[in-house]
């Protein structure tokens, strides 16, 4: 039996024995979509096959530097930081192909936490498209930069004058992606390995920065699968001496990095849901409310697609990142690019999204406004022709300039709240004003050089 082939516990029991493993890995994703697990007994994992286990919860109270929110109810210190029941995913099970034999098993939190469980939140809406007689196709496309340094050295240098695997400008070079074979085939026979197939990875126009394109696949795995590669993508580079960031801007000089979704929906009983070969550009009503809807909430739900502070440097014109809620046919400069095709190929590309985002939560976002459009059969503003940033919107279509704006246009959202429910609404919006509080408590260099002499 190979890992993929496992959908059952006693398919995982099996598994696991056949391979006489002591030990297995298992992970769950927090708020940030960073993976939190541990190596977990054979003994222990058997029961918690079919009775699941506890985990801190504090992995849901804490921010990406462990650090605890003081604001939110969830759980903190006046609940004591229980353990949180989690339950196991069989069909998740994974080879770890650069670690003997390792396999890996997804989890997810459970009552009372799956409120704000980010798969949880998916699966709501994934839920939520069935009941409309409704299947989502996702695929993730992330550009990621690539370091020749490891985690000590950029400690050294303070992450200042970074050596990138490769210098300057050079997209698409076939030139760099054969001297950096290794790396690339690792990457490419690796993440099939892991059943995350890579319809393809290139050089990207920057130093050292690369773009892979996921395979499409159903709502929750290709959310699982994007998940799973920002972190197996940052393993794989520190085990060959590199780094890999997926912030959304990490210099000033270089574009930042995307993290676009593809989306089409088919109906339940099979065929397109998008696509209508006598409507203009085959958008079929459907396809067109669903672009309504994610136009119409884009300002609303921006914290959940750019949910650092480090996410609102990458929206500035000029350097493909959209900067309002536009949408255009086959046209990179706006937020909604709408691509024509077959019934099999009609899609919306969600441009909005950074490398940065939680992939559960993204997706969730994209995929939520685009059904509450079909719901409430929104019609989209007209079609961008030309270069968005040249064009002056609406200002019910800008988008929030700050984390601290975009967590406040969340709370407030009614459509929000109806999509993903109260308590993450309220959880996920604190986060970010605390992620953006921590922010200010530091002095940036530019305020130094800007101010120290002269003010």
């Amino acid at each position: 039996m190979v890992p993929r082939e496992v959908k059952t516990a006693a398919d995982a029991r099996r598994i696991v024995e056949a391979r006489g493993l002591s030990h297995v890995k298992v992970g769950v994703f927090d708020v940030d979509g960073i993976l939190r697990g541990k190596y977990m007994s054979r003994e222990k994992f058997f029961s918690a096959l079919d009775g699941g286990f506890g985990f801190c919860d504090v992995v849901l109270g804490w921010d990406s530097n462990d650090q605890l929110y003081d604001n939110v109810a969830v759980t903190g210190w006046h609940t004591g930081y229980p353990d949180a029941p989690v339950r196991l995913l069989p069909d998740s099970c994974r080879e770890i192909p650069w670690e003997d034999g390792m396999l890996f098993f997804l989890g997810e939190f459970d009552e009372p936490m799956e409120g704000v469980c980010p798969r949880g939140i998916l699966r709501r809406v994934l839920d939520r498209a069935a009941a409309m007689g409704l299947a989502a196709k996702a695929g993730f496309e992330y550009e990621f930069f690539v370091f020749d340094e490891t985690p000590d050295s950029v400690r050294e240098k303070n992450y200042r004058g970074l050596k990138p695997m490769a210098p300057g400008f050079f997209g698409y070079s076939v030139l760099r992606n054969t001297v950096h074979s290794d790396f690339y085939r690792d990457m490419l026979d690796g993440f099939a390995e892991m059943d995350i197939l890579l319809e393809g990875l290139h050089e990207e126009t920057g130093p050292g920065v690369l773009e892979a394109a996921i395979a499409v696949d159903g709502g929750l795995a290709a959310a699982d699968k994007a998940a799973l590669f920002k972190t197996f993508t940052k393993i794989l580079a520190q085990k060959t001496g590199r780094m890999a960031t997926f912030m959304a801007k990490w210099s000033p000089d270089w574009p930042g990095q995307s993290g676009h979704i593809h989306l089409s929906l088919d109906h339940a009983g099979g065929g397109s849901a998008f696509h209508d070969p006598a409507a203009e550009h085959g958008m079929g009503e459907a396809m067109r409310h669903f672009v309504g809807g994610q136009q119409k909430l884009m300002p609303e739900l921006l914290a959940m697609v750019a949910s650092t502070v480090n996410s609102y440097t990458r929206l500035i014109p000029g350097f493909w990142a959209p900067t309002e809620a536009s949408w255009g046919i086959d046209n990179r400069t706006c937020a909604l690019r709408v691509i024509p095709g077959s019934a099999k190929s009609q899609r919306v590309e969600y441009r909005i999204a950074a490398a940065d985002a939680n992939p559960y939560l993204a997706l969730a976002a994209a995929l939520g406004a685009g059904l509450w459009g079909i719901e409430n059969r929104i019609e989209p503003e007209a079609p961008t022709i030309g270069n968005a940033y040249d064009r002056t919107y609406p200002k019910r279509l800008r988008l929030p300039a700050t984390l601290w704006e975009a967590a406040g246009r969340l709370r407030a959202s009614r459509a929000a709240r109806d999509l993903f429910g109260d308590a993450f609404v309220d959880h996920f919006a604190a986060t970010r004003e605390w992620e953006e509080r921590e922010f200010r408590k530091h002095i940036t260099d530019w305020e130094m050089a800007r101010y120290f002499e002269i003010i």
